[in-house]
Parts: C-alpha cells; sequence; structure tokens
C-alpha cells in the first residue's frame, strides 16, 4: 500500500471535516477526479499526494493549510505544473488552478493576479487598455509561481525580473494566517517571497505593475543545422551591439517528425533566434539585419505583432509531456564558449536533448530594483537551459547524464550560480543554494526559520538547509 492511500485511510472522516470547510475538491488516492486534479504540464513528474485540495478561494487555501499541518503533513503547490521537479508524494497538494480573477487598473497601471492564473488570462485583460505585463516566453505558464522565481521574459531587459515589480503580495503562511505584504508591511516577507518562490507559504494574490506597452517588433527564424555555427558565432558578437529594449535568445532544436509543426521543421536539427523589441520598426530592422545576412533562414518571420502574440517570439509548446531540464548561467559568451557548445550538443553530435538555449541577460535584468528583492542571477550575461527530448524511458538516466555533460563543457565560462525558475531538476541543497548569492541566502534561510521552521513548504525550489 502506497504511503499516500495508508495517510488518506489513516485521515479517514477528517477529510468530511475539510470538505466541509473547502469550496473546491478534496479527493484522496483512487477517488474520481484524483490523478486529473493532480496532474501538471510536466507529466513526468507523477503527484501522489495523501490528500488534494481544488482551491477556489484564499479561505480554501487557509483551511487546506491549517489541516494539514494539524495532521503533520508537508504542504505542496500547483497551478500550472509547468516548474514541477519534484512529486509532492505524501503530502496535502493545493492546486489553484480554478483561482483565475483579474482586475486591471488601467489608471494605475496595475494588475491584481489570483494565484492559478496563466498569463493568457492576465494578458487578455490587460491589451484593451494597451498595457501588458511581464510575462514570459509561454502565455500558459503560471503567472505567480514565475514571478516569484524571478521572472525572465521577451522584454525583460528593457524592465528587469518581473519580480521586480510586484507591489503586493497576499499569502497564507504555514501557521494558517493570510497576510497581505508590501514594502512596508512585512517588507522582510515581501522581499523574500520575490526571489524565494513556494519556500514561505502559499501566495494567493499579487498585485503587478503593467507597462504601457501595445505592440513590439519580434518573432523568430530558424536556420538549418549547416548553418548553425555561423548563426552561434554571429549571435555572440552582434548581442553586444544591441539596446536595453531589445531582448533575444538562440536556441538548438532537435525537432520531432510530428504533423503540428511546419513541414519545413519536421524530424530537423534547426536553430531558433528569437527577437523583440520595443520602439521604430525601422530601428528594429537595422539592429537585426546583421543576423538575417548571416544566412537564409529556413522558415519564420520577424515583424510588428500586437503583444497578445507574444507567444509567436519562443514557440514554446503548448500540450503537456515529459520534460527534464537544468540551468546555469554564463558570465561570458566568447568564441571559445561557443565552440564547445557546438561540440557538446551542436547538429553533429547524436544526444537525446530537445533543445539547447541561450538567452542573453543584461540591461535592466542585471540591476537592483527600486523595490529591492531576493532574486539571484544578476550578474550573468546569459543563461543556457538543456531540455532533454520527451523520451520517458531516458528521463531518468540518459538525459541527465548528458544533459550535466553538456553544461559542464561550459563550466570555464559559468558564473557558478543559476536561476531559480531555470535551476530546473532536484539535486542536492547545497547545488540548489547556488541560486542566490551567500548573503542573500543567509537571509532568506533566516526567514524560512521564522515563518516556516517545521519545513512545511519543503517542494520545489525552496530555500534549502545548508
Amino acid at each position: 500500500m502506497s504511503t499516500a492511500f495508508s495517510t488518506a485511510e489513516h485521515l479517514g472522516g477528517e477529510l468530511e471535516v475539510l470538505r466541509g470547510q473547502v469550496a473546491g475538491p478534496v479527493l484522496a488516492p483512487g477517488q474520481d477526479g484524483y490523478e486529473e486534479e493532480t496532474a501538471g504540464f510536466n507529466t513526468a513528474v507523477r503527484h501522489h499526494p495523501a490528500v488534494v485540495v481544488g482551491a477556489t478561494r484564499t479561505a480554501d487555501v487557509m483551511a487546506a493549510v491549517r489541516f494539514a499541518v494539524h495532521h503533520s503533513l508537508p504542504v505542496a503547490v500547483q497551478a500550472t505544473g509547468h516548474g514541477a521537479v519534484q512529486a509532492s508524494d505524501g503530502a496535502l497538494l493545493i492546486n489553484t488552478s480554478r483561482m483565475r480573477e483579474v482586475t486591471v487598473d488601467p489608471s494605475g497601471r496595475t494588475a491584481r493576479v489570483s494565484a492559478g492564473c496563466r498569463w493568457a488570462d492576465v494578458i487578455a485583460q490587460t491589451t484593451p487598455y494597451g498595457l501588458a505585463p511581464l510575462s514570459g516566453s509561454s502565455t500558459g505558464v503560471g503567472a505567480v509561481g514565475y514571478t516569484l522565481g524571478g521572472g525572465i521574459g521577451p522584454i525583460s531587459r528593457a524592465f528587469g525580473f518581473a519580480a521586480d515589480h510586484v507591489r503586493e503580495i497576499t499569502v497564507v503562511t504555514a501557521d494558517g494566517l493570510v497576510r497581505v505584504t508590501d514594502p512596508d508591511t512585512e517588507p522582510d516577507l515581501f522581499w523574500g517571497l520575490r526571489g524565494g518562490k513556494g519556500s514561505f507559504g502559499v501566495v494567493t494574490s499579487m498585485v503587478i505593475d503593467l507597462f504601457p506597452v501595445s505592440t513590439l517588433y519580434g518573432g523568430g527564424l530558424y536556420f538549418s543545422a549547416e548553418d548553425t555555427p555561423a548563426v552561434l558565432h554571429a549571435y555572440r558578437t552582434w548581442v553586444d551591439t544591441l539596446p536595453e529594449a531589445t531582448t533575444t535568445s538562440v536556441a538548438m532544436l532537435r525537432l520531432p517528425p510530428v504533423p503540428e509543426l511546419p513541414p519545413q521543421l519536421r524530424g530537423r536539427f534547426v536553430t531558433h533566434l528569437r527577437f523583440a523589441h520595443l520602439g521604430d520598426a525601422h530601428k528594429a530592422e537595422a539592429l537585426l539585419a546583421p543576423m538575417r545576412a548571416v544566412a537564409e533562414p529556413i522558415f519564420g518571420e520577424i515583424a510588428q505583432m500586437p503583444f497578445g502574440a507574444i507567444d509567436s517570439v519562443h514557440q514554446d509548446p503548448v500540450h503537456p509531456m515529459p520534460s527534464w531540464e537544468r540551468g546555469a548561467l554564463l558570465r561570458e559568451l566568447g568564441a571559445e564558449t561557443v565552440e564547445a557548445l557546438l561540440a557538446a550538443a551542436g547538429p553533429t553530435v547524436d544526444v537525446p536533448l530537445a533543445i539547447v538555449e541561450l538567452r542573453q541577460l543584461g540591461g535592466a535584468l542585471g540591476r537592483e530594483p527600486r523595490r529591492p528583492n531576493a532574486v539571484g542571477g544578476r550578474d550573468a550575461a546569459f543563461g543556457v537551459m538543456v531540455i532533454g527530448a520527451p523520451v520517458p524511458e531516458l528521463l531518468d538516466t540518459v538525459v541527465p547524464a548528458v544533459g550535466g555533460a553538456v553544461l559542464g563543457s561550459l563550466t570555464p565560462w559559468l558564473t557558478g550560480g543559476t536561476q531559480l525558475n531555470f535551476h530546473g531538476a532536484m539535486l542536492a541543497p547545497e547545488d540548489l543554494a547556488r541560486a542566490w548569492p551567500e548573503p542573500t541566502l543567509r537571509r532568506l534561510i533566516a526567514l524560512k526559520d521564522h515563518y516556516d521552521p517545521a519545513r512545511v513548504f519543503r517542494f520545489g525550489h525552496v530555500v534549502p538547509r545548508v
């Protein structure tokens, strides 16, 4: 008998008490809806909690946390499951996906975003006012988890991390209390939530800044495998010419032969250049011209677009799939760095990797924000991410070894740190600790000891004991 089943049976009638306090479903293993309630976007991580609560409001979250603490159950949280890296076995899992309310204040240029909102929900409400949030490369990602982990998206070099532009956070902490935090109310907790991700409680809503962005000049160009070395070497020098209004990334993709892809891309190795510029279209084309001149793209378009079409820049997958990923940070991207990356994961190498990506950082991402927070990785010039091919039988063995070797090949140019949302697969606590500078980590651990001394929130990318 699994731990989840035995725990649920031990709770017995206590679950009926919880059902009386929660407006959403309360399910134990084996009950109808349990599998659907625990499923997330990353299907390689299968949760087997003792109890899953489908929260519809803050009161549901309060009841669930108090129930878990009373019965000595750890608490895990999931909105979309994009960032799932650890199964919440034996826990009480709170599914916030029903909490989708967005309230826009167009005159104040802010939005209140509930716990289960995807960026698509937010953008749908803000674009009618000509305003945009600092959303991610995929609008299917949960807005709150993305922001608490930092938040790097297609226009981030212009404005900084999403976490830099949060005004208020409502959170249920391990004592079951609702706390509304901002720079003046429990400022230490407000500081730690933005960059400490799920370490201190269940965030039920946040108030974020919006920006007067209705359009951008953006999209992506796909180049053939043969042109990959030329594209990457041109990219490493080209990015130094770009203003902060431009955010770019480039990725080597091994694409499957599936009908959902355009014929030009099916089953091919391609290199995908992503480009997003805020400002004049003629200036954007002038900036882009050196990369257009490197080689003829086999597919893709970069042009003026409404902000609501932001997904077309990165073209991230939209359907759930199994995934393994690891990230690191580069202090520089020189000729030797590119050659090392090509030798480890380029088009002439047979490796089970779907994506090897470089994201340009710097700009506003490299500066401390007006409202300080715990986000790490501001000293990096680039982020590098390795994502395994979605082949379940390889994700626990071959893919981690190969992905680790790719990052290992870049060791001479790594900062030694990681960015929390891109840290990827869980390893030892001291490995996750690299997501923060040492002074930040010490302060986060002190906050964890204060707000969650029993480590009720212990799943995923939370502040470790080191």
